[in-house]
């Protein structure tokens, strides 16, 4: 099969982009956030929950800006690289590597989960192997179908998601939400402030790689114009998704039981409308599909970075050879599935302290996030001081207000992650002393290139 390397095709619309930033976050309201119970319970995870969702908002407002003034596939990793060089380029690129190639086996661990609640015969880790392939083999088939396919089951997601909450509803009650709601007390003491800082990654998890969808910015038909649109409806759809799930489920029953599974939502539902429901069938097949949209986006982002860092001479540069037909980077869509499969094999690294794999990888995941976050917001910064008239189509409103909001926000989440997450963020740090030596061999090669990031747009 003959392949080379060329340019990104532009083909998709503003629907396909908003459908792709909702996607891309949407497996987070169907699992993960509920691990924040286990530690801040309802109430206080609520009060998480605001937190975070107050950083996002003003991130995105932010990011957005960004985005339309430097539209490229490596998204952070161009933005960082434009406002401080190619060490800053290496650091957010890590970071959003980071982010997206951990989050697809904890996504795919959960797809696992849910057909085996169905069908027990299937193991979970063979199941999230086989999601890899498929999804993989879809995402080479070309962007505007991988886009369409994203769109298709983005709708059918929030459609599930507004169905659990209609079907829950007569059985909600506030009580039963607040129940010990404060880290397992029914008032809040100053202990219960621990709690709730502790659950910080798992409010993130809500909203974690909507980012993501700047990376398909080359792609995108009149960028400067989409993307804020998108990000900006695609934010605020989430925002009500995460609080109307989480309010709905811990009010459905004893939320205690919802706070270690893989599966709250069915959970949830079968403590309404019993276990032999066609409701809570339907809830297993259709939300598949939010856990799928997640999924299949991620793997769309983590692709369009390995492309873009190889072809800046930062990763071996046949992963930024695409598919002279499909015009997609078939190698780097590839590298990032080994990769995730050997994340879901690894229990013996990951799985720490008594703690289930999928909340590790998805700290993990969070780690990067949160480093691509402060970097971003840095860049805006500079760039505002070293590039003042770079167009900007889109500016961040209220600067320098909402930047900064999101910058210390993501400062204090880091800090409060590395205290509770000690031996995941020494992973971490692993990765990144292992990809530092590699950007360092890589050094003079790079300097034989043209510097395509530094150059205005």
């Amino acid at each position: 099969m003959e392949q080379e390397k060329t340019e990104l095709k532009r083909s998709l619309s503003g629907l396909h982009l908003w459908g792709l930033a909702v996607g891309l976050v949407i497996s987070g309201e169907y699992f993960g956030w509920s691990y924040g119970w286990a530690s801040a319970g309802t109430l206080g995870f609520l009060l998480t929950t605001v937190f975070v969702a107050v950083m996002y908002t003003t991130f995105i407002f932010s990011f957005t800006e960004l985005t339309t003034a430097i539209p490229h596939a490596g998204g952070p990793f161009a933005y960082s690289y434009r406002a401080y060089g190619p060490f800053g380029g290496f650091v957010a690129g890590f970071a959003t590597l980071i982010e997206f190639v951990f989050a697809p086996p904890a996504i795919a661990l959960t797809i696992g989960a849910y057909i085996n609640f169905q069908f027990p015969a299937l193991e979970v880790k063979t199941v999230a192997v086989g999601a890899y392939l498929v999804f993989m083999a879809l995402n080479i088939a070309g962007v505007t179908i991988a886009a369409t396919f994203e769109l298709f089951i983005t709708l059918l997601a929030i459609f599930e998601l507004l169905v659990f909450m209609g079907v829950v509803a007569p059985g909600f009650s506030w009580s039963n939400f607040a129940a010990n709601g404060w880290a397992g007390s029914a008032t809040f003491t100053p202990a219960a402030w621990s709690g709730i800082i502790a659950a910080v990654p798992f409010a993130i998890w809500f909203f974690l790689a909507i980012e993501g969808a700047a990376m398909a910015a080359e792609e995108v038909k009149n960028p400067t114009k989409v993307v804020p649109q998108a990000y900006i409806a695609g934010i605020l759809t989430l925002v009500v998704l995460a609080f109307g799930v989480m309010i709905f489920a811990g009010g459905s029953g004893d939320w205690s039981l919802l706070a270690k599974t893989d599966k709250p939502l069915p959970e949830a539902m079968k403590m309404v409308v019993g276990q032999s429901s066609g409701w809570l069938h339907m809830l297993i097949w259709i939300g598949l599909f939010g856990l799928i949209a997640s999924f299949h986006g991620i793997i769309m982002g983590y692709s369009r970075q390995i492309f873009a860092m190889s072809r800046a001479g930062y990763l071996p540069s046949f992963f930024a050879i695409v598919h002279p037909k499909l015009k997609t980077p078939v190698w780097a869509i590839l590298a990032g599935g080994v990769i995730g499969i050997a994340a879901i094999y690894s229990d013996t690294l990951i799985q720490i302290g008594g703690i289930t794999l999928t909340s590790n990888i998805v700290t993990m995941s969070v780690f990067g996030a949160i480093v691509l976050y402060i970097v971003s917001m840095l860049s805006l910064f500079k760039l505002r001081k070293s590039e003042p008239n770079l167009l900007r189509p889109f500016k961040a409103p209220f600067y320098p207000f909402f930047p900064a909001v999101a910058l210390v926000l993501a400062v204090l989440s880091m800090l409060t992650m590395i205290y509770y997450n000690q031996i995941v963020f020494g992973m971490f740090v692993v990765l990144f002393v292992i990809s530092l030596g590699f950007y360092f061999v890589t050094k003079k090669k790079r300097l034989t290139q043209t510097d395509l990031l530094l150059k205005p747009v």
